[in-house]
């Protein structure tokens, strides 16, 4: 007999980066993946830093046959009113069997040390199937596998608002200025994943209406059949 697989969740922004992580845990068949876990900001009903429509992100799930695990937070956000609603949600997690959440983070070190220092001690491993690749190569790896996104949210100190909308592709990557990371890792850009190998089906999402707030640029990406 077949020994069950560890029990995981994704982290899941609803960007590229979740999504193409999952996809390499699903291929590699460790885990079983049982989840998706999200934060979203109660006060516009999106998912937070990306700006993407809570029903988007459920019809990303839908598709990619994942329960959500919604995480509500307000605007702002005090980093201790996060941590405890994370905290929260990771003890739920490990009543539920769940050994391990799947990260998307791709180089930031700073990043993947608080994930494993939060998660140290709960019963929860971190895994970062992305870590360390060349992004470059990563970015047209994406592509290639069918992975479909708009550019859902610009920081305007490193893009200009007019990439926000856009779709992630070949032509996107051409057109990134010098010093910006083809995956955004460095927070010059954030995605919205509309269709790929996870999915199992295309999302009509359509660019709306772009607007500039504290620093950034979003474009209102809508759901056609909502």
């Amino acid at each position: 007999m077949t020994p069950p697989r560890a029990k995981a969740l994704i982290s899941w922004s609803s960007g590229k980066d979740s999504a193409f992580a999952l996809h390499e845990v699903r291929r590699a068949g460790e885990f079983e993946v049982v989840g998706a876990l999200t934060t979203v900001t109660e006060t516009f009903g999106r998912v937070s830093i990306h700006g993407v429509r809570q029903e988007i992100l459920l019809a990303q799930l839908g598709a990619a046959h994942l329960p959500p695990t919604i995480v509500p937070i307000p605007y702002p956000c005090p980093n201790e009113i996060y941590e405890a609603r994370m905290g929260e949600a990771v003890e739920r997690a490990v009543r539920d069997g769940i050994t391990h959440i799947i990260f998307g983070d791709l180089f930031l070190e700073e990043i993947r040390a608080y994930r494993e220092l939060k998660l140290k001690d709960t019963g929860i491993t971190p895994v970062f199937p992305l870590w360390d690749w060349p992004t470059q190569q990563l970015a047209q790896q994406m592509i290639a596998s069918g992975l479909e996104a708009y550019i859902a949210t610009v920081d305007l100190k490193k893009l200009p608002a007019h990439f926000a909308g856009r779709k992630f592709d070949a032509q996107l990557l051409a057109d990134l200025p010098d010093g910006v990371d083809p995956c955004g890792e460095n927070g010059e850009f954030h995605s919205c994943v509309v269709a790929g190998p996870i999915f199992s089906r295309r999302l009509a999402v359509t660019p709306g209406d772009r607007v500039e707030r504290d620093g950034y640029a979003y474009c209102d990406l809508v759901l056609e059949d909502s």
